[in-house]
C-alpha cells in the first residue's frame, strides 16, 4: 500500500508498554510493510498489554469516594458516593456535574440505579439506628431529591440496588435475624416494601455481603436475582428465579472469612455468570479471585485468577464478549471467558465499581477518581 508524504503509520513506539517501558528504537516510516506487520505480531506476543486500550482519567470535580456507578447509555451515566455526593454526565464523561443531596452530607451512597437522564435512585449504606439507612429519588436530573424510604430499625444496613426494568427493582441489606433484608418496588422506586424473610434461607454465622461496588447483588432477565456473600467460613450465592418469592443458596469455591468472599457478580444471560472477590484487609494478597457458573448459579467452579491478582470488587462483560474486572489491586481483561487474563495498564488506584455500555467502560473509586476505557 502506498502512502503520501503526509500519511504516516501510527506512531506505535510512543505507546507505553507495561510497566513503563517504551518502544522508541525503530523508525516505523522506513519499515517495509511486511516488517512492520511482523513487529506488530512481536509486540502482541511479548508485550500483550500494549495492544489493549488504556484507562483515561476523567476529571470529576470532587474528592468524595465512590462505590456505585450506573450507565443509561454511552452518554448518560450517574455515580454516587460519600458526603452525600452524586455525579452525573450527559456527554460520556467529558464533563461531570457534581450534585450534593441537601441534608445528606453525612451519608455514603453506595448504591445507585440510573433509570434515564432525569430519574435515578440512590441508597445510603450505614447503620439504620444512626440515621443512615435511607433511599432517595430524583425526577429532575438531580436538581432535587425526595426521601422515599428510611428506617431506624436496629441492624439494618443497606448494601445495593438493582432493577429488572424501569418499574421493578430490589434493594438488599445485611441479615436481620439471620435472613437477608430485602426491599422491593413495582413503581419505579417511589415506594418500597420489605419482602418476607420466611422464603429466604438462613444466613450462616457472621455471613453478610460487602457493600463495595453495588454489584454483590445483580439481576437478569425478567425475574432472576443473585446475591453473593462472605464474612463466614465459606462464600455462598443466594438466587431466585421469581423476583425473590422463593430462594435457593449454594456454596462456592471462593475462599471466605471475616474480610473475604464474593465482592462482585455479573450475569450476561440466565445461565452464565461470573463472581470476583478477595480480601479487603489484604488487597494485594495472592487470591483465587474468580469463579464462574454455567447453570444459573446452582454450581460454581474456580477458573484462572486475574493478573494482577488481589482484591477484585466488580466485573462486567462487554458486547464483544470480553470480561473486564476492577479493584483496589488493579484491573484486568479476559478475551476467553476468564480462562486467561491480561492486566490493563495505567489503572487508577483505589477503583471499586464499573459500568459498561457496548465496548466502553467507566470505573470509579477513591478521591473522586473516574476513568474510561474503550476496546
Amino acid at each position: 500500500m502506498t502512502r503520501t508524504k503526509n500519511e504516516q503509520r501510527p506512531n506505535l513506539f510512543q505507546i507505553p508498554l507495561y510497566p513503563k517501558l517504551y518502544v522508541s528504537f525503530i523508525n516505523y516510516d522506513k519499515l517495509p510493510t511486511k516488517m512492520f506487520l511482523r513487529f506488530i505480531i512481536f509486540l502482541g506476543i511479548f508485550f500483550p498489554t500494549v495492544l489493549f486500550a488504556q484507562w483515561r482519567i476523567q476529571p470529576s470535580g470532587t474528592e468524595s469516594s465512590f462505590r456505585a456507578i450506573s450507565a443509561v447509555n454511552a452518554k448518560v451515566i450517574w455515580a454516587s458516593g460519600s458526603k452525600g455526593t452524586v455525579l452525573r454526565t450527559t456527554d460520556g464523561g467529558t464533563t461531570w456535574n457534581v450534585i450534593h443531596v441537601i441534608g445528606a452530607e453525612k451519608l455514603d451512597f453506595r448504591g445507585i440505579k440510573a433509570l434515564d437522564a432525569q430519574n435515578a435512585i440512590i441508597v445510603s449504606a450505614g447503620l439504620a439506628e444512626e440515621g443512615q439507612a435511607k433511599i432517595y429519588r430524583t425526577t429532575d436530573a438531580g436538581n432535587s431529591w425526595q426521601l422515599v424510604w428510611e428506617t431506624s430499625q436496629k441492624g439494618v444496613f443497606l448494601d445495593g440496588i438493582a432493577f429488572w426494568d424501569s418499574k421493578n427493582g430490589v434493594i438488599f441489606g445485611d441479615p436481620i435475624d439471620n435472613h437477608l433484608y430485602l426491599l422491593k418496588t413495582s413503581d419505579g422506586g417511589n415506594t418500597w416494601q420489605r419482602l418476607s424473610p420466611a422464603a429466604l434461607p438462613s444466613n450462616l454465622p457472621n455471613e453478610a455481603s460487602f457493600a463495595a461496588s453495588n454489584s454483590t447483588m445483580v439481576v437478569a432477565g425478567k425475574s432472576n436475582i443473585w446475591i453473593g456473600s462472605g464474612g463466614a467460613d465459606r462464600a455462598r450465592v443466594f438466587f431466585s428465579t421469581d423476583r425473590g418469592l422463593h430462594w435457593q443458596v449454594t456454596d462456592t469455591p471462593m475462599k471466605a472469612d471475616a474480610s473475604s468472599g464474593v465482592f462482585g457478580l455479573h450475569f450476561w444471560d440466565l445461565k452464565n455468570g461470573i463472581a470476583v472477590g478477595g480480601n479487603y484487609k489484604a488487597e494485594k494478597e495472592d487470591f483465587e479471585n474468580v469463579i464462574i457458573t454455567k447453570d444459573g448459579g446452582k454450581t460454581w467452579q474456580k477458573t484462572t485468577s486475574t493478573t494482577p491478582t488481589g482484591l477484585k470488587e466488580a466485573v462486567a462483560r462487554l458486547k464483544n464478549g470480553w470480561l473486564v474486572t476492577v479493584g483496589p489491586a488493579g484491573s484486568a481483561v479476559s478475551k476467553d471467558n476468564a480462562q486467561t487474563w491480561q492486566p490493563l495498564t495505567d489503572t487508577p488506584n483505589g477503583m471499586h465499581a464499573i459500568t459498561c455500555i457496548d465496548n466502553s467502560c467507566w470505573t470509579i473509586g477513591a478521591k473522586g477518581q473516574i476513568a474510561k476505557i474503550d476496546f
